[in-house]
């Protein structure tokens, strides 16, 4: 989901903890660290990693082209390939019947079906282009708040567990139990009668 599409999802998190000084260089040398590796010429199924919000396919995080006016601006990238199982199967006979006559045996050991199997797999993969996943962000660093254009499970925790791995720094979703518990103040006992709260039901 982008930042400039007509319609967005936003998840909000508090961001607990400060990286250390200078703030703009710390903060460009982890997502220089943690930026998106490609994968269309390697096996893997996914990989993660920050991008550039105005250049997501040639990301740079050099100088401050990640700030705008009082914010950082940039975007989590994750690249997925998936390979139909029909292919898979199409593939696998083809190479098994090709085993088969080589050797002059009518079957294949379980290890050998895996190896066809693991081989066929790894070939299509590099074959085969990923598919990219664009999510922006916003990150107000001096309020500790940041905003995520994406409501999707899976997104939101590659967010949580990649930030925390770039930039040692925890995030918290903000919902109404826990806006309440960061902002009010509460005591030990007041924090565990919110705990026990449960929704109310508006429907009829």
């Amino acid at each position: 989901m982008g930042l400039l599409s007509h319609t967005v999802s936003v998840t909000r998190y508090n961001v607990q903890g400060k990286v250390k000084e200078p703030v703009l260089d710390t903060i460009a040398e982890c997502l220089k660290e943690n930026v998106i590796k490609d994968i269309d010429e390697d096996t893997s199924e996914k990989r993660v990693g920050w991008t550039s919000f105005e250049n997501p396919f040639l990301p740079d995080f050099s100088g401050s082209s990640f700030v705008i006016s009082t914010h950082m601006v940039f975007s989590l990238r994750i690249d997925k390939k998936a390979i139909p199982q029909k292919t898979i199967r199409k593939h696998y006979a083809i190479e098994a019947a090709k085993r088969l006559a080589e050797s002059g045996r009518q079957f294949l050991t379980r290890d050998e079906k895996k190896m066809i199997k693991d081989h066929v797999t790894d070939t299509l993969m590099l074959r085969i282009p990923s598919t990219p996943h664009l999510y922006d962000l916003i990150w107000d660093y001096d309020s500790s708040s940041l905003c995520f254009f994406s409501n999707l499970k899976s997104a939101n925790e590659e967010l949580e567990t990649l930030f925390s791995r770039s930039f040692q720094l925890s995030l918290i979703r903000l919902f109404p139990f826990t806006i309440a518990d960061l902002t009010m103040g509460l005591s030990d006992g007041e924090r565990d009668n919110l705990a026990k709260l449960s929704p109310t039901n508006f429907t009829g």
